[in-house]
């Protein structure tokens, strides 16, 4: 119950329904307020306690002050927890554990539970392994579910053993996309009350639902654990970025063009921490799937959070999505009475402000690495002839006949150029070179979520059908939907014909390719790629394309809409510049341009408005969390607590709570530190967690091999989050990661100083070697440490190979929190200073002083950090907010949780 200093609670009368609500009104200045600080400020209002939350709080929030850096603490109580499994199978484990824990320490098993409804959608399991046919999805699903049988039965007792907490089985969508398709409710109801639905996410997509007014964000798999059982999330008021849209987006722009866009502003601008939201007339020009697809990609502007207000356009498409009539007006009622209901033409109090005419969007790609790195299309070709030159040998660029002579690279106007023939199964040969597009892929919610690019994309393959054009031989192509209502609405149109013919068959409703679930390539294309070396391609219609996140054959990554996701399926290389070089001929061999298979604007409307209804969602969603036969057939333990089975190599009890008592011990300062790894800028959480294939020779594919597992089977470090044993062998081994203690490595490599000379070495084995000799480690790292998805293996792995401190220039939100939930002291360089300016090399010695003062409640400001070597500094504490320093004594979030219930 509320304390209700301020009077607010009242009711609402919606038709025949009554209830109770928080007024917003009853705090002064919070009509000024942007939309999402509003609902911030009902939180509060709902669940002041006297105590976490109180009127002070309340009244910080409504006297905000727009122009003043954060500093004010809340707790902030989401109404919901969403997950997919690759992070929710480690969230049931660890609620499974603690289970196990309680009863341990004497206390009732049950009361592990969440107490917030929890859903938790299957989507990252599916990989493209099968494609170009009619039955690939089939086979897909039946390997999905070989490969992971074990997470699967576990889940099910999941479903079982805890209250509030539901499953969506394979096979039905991206946990992002059935969100706002259905889980969404906007407007919240739950025991009489009315109040903004709210949330966060194992997923940083989870923002994505902030194109429908739901204010969410996402955080790593420790905070959401929290979140399940009851506690808030500390957080500080943040700045609110106001971007003002006006006009509307030309005919051929998309909604991907729209959001490159956005992204390559606010990342110039700077949005770290900050909530962005979206304001003025063009947002009524903005449909509903363009504001889904924006919110969607705020973790690539840095963003906590990218919302829109609610209007009319909401309550048009939770309609079209089978929300009911009384669900819908109450949305629309509440909105309306709380001041959430979208006024074009006003100008909340912002920190900051932005502004774009919707009119002056181009075409545009993004890549070779990051989200934010846009590219006009008709400049990519050029583009590509420059970046290349990042991805190619010294010897291939100069082009020197440094190889075979039947290899010799040349160099074609100053580009480098290396024509491999390819000889294809039933004997045909074709030629690749650097810039072949080998992944062309149709995936992600980002985009499939949007009607309006799903069917120009079907469109675009359905002129270069009658055209008589096909997708390259060499281009692996695959289409992923977020939901089974695209297939239906694709099916109902009559084009999944022209997408089957161009190659772009169904693999599968997962996210697939988007999060490096693309599946080999073919034999002789992957060995012609690494036999010479090939500096190959990969176009999706995804959110991140990081380095070795979508291939380990492909080096270069471009984000595009999914029309130009077939495109370049038909072009078959960046070098083709397919505003105006032909994609192929027709079958009077006359060249085919893009603009001549290119749908218009007034064909996708009608399209959509005639083959998309209410009627596919509610077919499609009438029993989501039933499962289809196979899923149903999965044989369940009972019971409230889990029965491990030793030999899983999926599942595996974790050493969170082992040892622990009652009392956390003092913190201790930090003495005799070797670095474990000293990394560079813009090192992201897909650097350091493990992620993709499970090659056989790293440490994590010798520990499967030891138990019994065959290669076939490794599967991915994804679908093994279960087991902590396979999960801190990959931790920091992505292929692409450069620590700079091994130069001249790539991959998951150190020195390790408990030998003669510190040799090379894996670093799961170094980090053996120094816990076995009670040595702790460091971090080191440059700008922005922890970029990118909210990977809560990122911080678990790191704290499990022995890791104390991080010391960095600067981090992302997400992964600085889940380092302190996991007991790992975040620490930043002085400003100004780095690794290099102080001479630092990752041989030293470190040692860290001043952090027992948090046993005495408070959080110091900086600690001293010394080496043997004669380098000083003060390191500035990233402890931000009390709560997390909470945590940190508690030796991280899930201790604490488990103290504070058992104290009650």
């Amino acid at each position: 119950m509320s304390a209700n200093s301020f009077d607010a609670r009242s009711t609402l009368q919606v038709g025949d329904e009554s209830y109770e609500i928080f007024r917003l009104d009853k705090v002064e200045g919070s009509a000024r307020l942007p939309y999402s600080l509003k609902v911030l400020l009902e939180n509060l209002l709902r669940t002041e306690d006297g105590a976490n939350i109180t009127a002070d709080h309340i009244r910080a929030l409504g006297g905000w002050d727009s122009q003043a850096q954060p500093s004010q603490e809340i707790q902030f109580t989401p109404a919901r927890v969403i997950m997919q499994d690759f992070t929710g199978v480690p969230c049931v484990v660890d609620l499974a554990t603690m289970r196990e824990a309680v009863k341990e320490l004497g206390g009732d098993p049950a009361k592990i539970n969440p107490l917030a409804p929890a859903e938790l959608v299957i989507d990252h399991s599916v990989i493209a392994d099968k494609f170009g046919t009619k039955d690939a999805f089939g086979q897909n699903v039946e390997l999905e579910y070989g490969r992971n049988k074990e997470r699967y039965q576990f889940l099910r007792w999941g479903q079982t053993a805890f209250d509030e907490f539901k499953v969506v089985p394979p096979g039905t969508g991206i946990v992002h996309q059935v969100n706002i398709e259905h889980l969404a409710r906007t407007v919240m109801v739950r025991n009489g009350q009315a109040y903004p639905d709210t949330l966060v996410g194992t997923d940083s997509h989870t923002t994505m639902v902030n194109g429908l007014g739901v204010l969410g964000w996402g955080v790593g798999g420790i905070e959401a654990e929290a979140a399940m059982l009851g506690q808030p999330v500390s957080m500080l008021i943040p700045r609110v970025v106001g971007f003002k849209l006006t006009g509307e987006l030309t005919p051929g722009t998309t909604a991907t063009d729209l959001v490159l866009t956005i992204t390559e502003m606010l990342r110039k601008h700077g949005v770290v921490g900050k909530f962005v939201e979206f304001y003025g007339e063009g947002v009524a020009a903005t449909s509903l799937a363009n504001r889904a697809t924006i919110g969607n990609m705020s973790p690539e502007f840095g963003s906590t959070a990218a919302i829109f207000p609610i209007d009319d356009e909401t309550l048009n498409y939770l309609r079209l999505t089978g929300r009911d009539a009384q669900q819908v007006a109450l949305v629309e009622a509440y909105a309306k009475e709380q001041g959430l209901w979208l006024d074009p033409a006003a100008e909340p109090d912002f920190s900051e402000k932005l502004e774009l005419d919707l009119s002056t969007v181009v075409p545009s790609i993004a890549g070779p690495k990051r989200p934010q790195d846009r590219i006009v299309l008709a400049e990519a070709a050029t583009q590509f002839e420059r970046d290349v030159l990042n991805y190619v040998s010294d010897a291939d660029e100069a082009g020197e006949e440094s190889f075979p002579a039947s290899d010799a690279p040349a160099a074609t106007n100053g580009v480098p150029s290396r024509p491999t023939t390819v000889t294809a199964p039933d004997g045909s040969t074709y030629e690749i070179d650097h810039g072949a597009v080998t992944v062309a892929a149709i995936t992600s919610c980002t985009n499939t979520s949007n009607p309006y690019v799903m069917v120009a994309a079907a469109l675009v393959a359905k002129k270069a059908v009658e055209k008589g054009l096909t997708r390259k031989p060499w281009v692996k192509t695959t289409l992923a939907p977020g939901s089974k209502v695209v297939t239906d609405y694709f099916d109902k149109a009559g084009l999944t014909p022209y997408l089957d013919k161009v190659g772009f068959n169904l693999v599968g409703y997962g996210c697939t390719t988007c999060i490096g679930n693309s599946g080999p390539l073919p034999e002789e294309v992957s060995k012609a790629v690494n036999d010479h070396d090939l500096a190959v391609t990969s176009v999706l219609s995804g959110n991140r394309n990081f380095e070795g996140r979508i291939n380990p054959d492909v080096k270069m990554n471009y984000l595009a809409s999914p029309p130009l996701v077939v495109a370049y399926a038909l072009a078959g290389s960046m070098k083709v510049d397919i505003t105006k070089d032909a994609l192929g001929t027709d079958q009077d061999g006359n060249p085919v341009f893009l603009k001549d298979i290119w749908p218009s604007e007034a064909e996708v409307n009608d399209v959509v408005a005639n083959a998309i209804g209410e009627d596919m969602f509610n077919k499609s969603y009438q029993d989501v969390f039933a499962g289809d036969a196979q899923w149903q057939a999965l044989s369940i333990p009972t019971g409230n607590t889990f029965e491990w089975d030793p030999q899983s190599t999926y599942v595996r009890k974790p050493p969170y709570f082992e040892g622990m008592a009652m009392e956390p011990s003092p913190v201790q300062d930090i003495a005799g530190a070797r670095v474990l790894a000293k990394l560079g800028d813009s090192v992201t959480t897909d650097h350091i967690s493990p992620a993709g294939a499970i090659k056989a020779d790293t440490p994590a594919g010798k520990y499967l091999t030891e138990h019994g597992v065959e290669r076939r089977d490794f599967n991915s470090y994804g679908s093994r989050r279960g087991n902590h044993e396979v999960m801190i062998r990959g931790t920091f081994a992505n292929i692409r990661l450069r620590n700079q203690i091994a130069p001249g490595t790539e991959g998951g490599f150190t020195r390790d100083f408990t030998q003669a000379d510190g040799p090379v070495s894996f670093i799961y084995d170094a980090s053996q070697n120094y816990q076995a000799a009670g040595t702790p480690l460091v971090i080191l790292a440059g700008k922005e440490y922890g970029s990118g998805s909210s990977r809560d293996w990122a911080a678990k792995g790191t704290a499990l190979l022995g890791v104390k401190a991080v010391i960095a220039e600067s981090y992302e939100r997400i992964h600085r929190s889940n380092l302190i939930g996991m007991g790992v002291l975040p620490l930043q360089f002085p400003e100004g200073q780095t690794a290099e300016t102080l001479g630092l090399t990752g041989e030293e010695t470190f040692a860290v002083s001043g952090v027992t003062a948090l046993n005495d409640g408070t959080t110091p400001r900086t600690v001293k950090v010394t080496t043997d070597s004669g380098v000083e500094f003060d390191a500035v504490v990233r402890i931000d907010t009390p709560g997390e320093a909470d945590y940190y004594r508690n030796g991280g979030i899930m201790q604490y949780v488990l103290r504070s219930l058992l104290r009650k």
